[in-house]
């Protein structure tokens, strides 16, 4: 069995355009396995029941970024272990420099080909 038909992955982003585009994106890997969450808040909620190997989450989001989500991922026991990639149209230092720090994994600068989706994707968890 491929890595592809085993990985759990969930997508947080608060625009259900960009969402889309990755899980489609996803689809065209041949990951089938892929959950989604409008923010941070819900993302955790939904962890805690249902665990994943990667979270793709988008760095603007209302109620909780995408590093505050990934702050809370790396300070519980049981998500530390998740892979994180983080997609933000504001690929400044300072952001990049931030998620780093708090364990990101890799990030992908907004907009993106899925060609570069994926090699992000695999430079985690990978070859697909």
């Amino acid at each position: 069995m491929s890595l592809r038909d085993q990985i759990r992955i969930m997508v947080v982003d608060d625009m259900s355009t960009s969402r889309g585009l990755i899980t489609q994106a996803l689809d065209a890997f041949g990951i089938r396995n892929v959950s989604t969450a409008e923010n941070g808040v819900d993302a955790l909620k939904s962890l805690a029941t249902h665990p994943v190997h990667l979270v793709i989450s988008d760095y603007n989001m209302p109620q909780m970024d995408g590093l505050k989500l990934l702050h809370h991922l790396r300070s519980s026991p049981k998500t530390k272990g998740v892979g994180f990639i983080l997609i933000t149209g504001r690929a400044e230092q300072q952001i990049v420099d931030h998620g780093k720090k708090l364990g990101m994994n890799n990030y992908l600068k907004k907009p993106f080909e899925q060609a570069s989706l994926r090699n992000c994707i695999e430079a985690v968890v990978g070859r697909l």
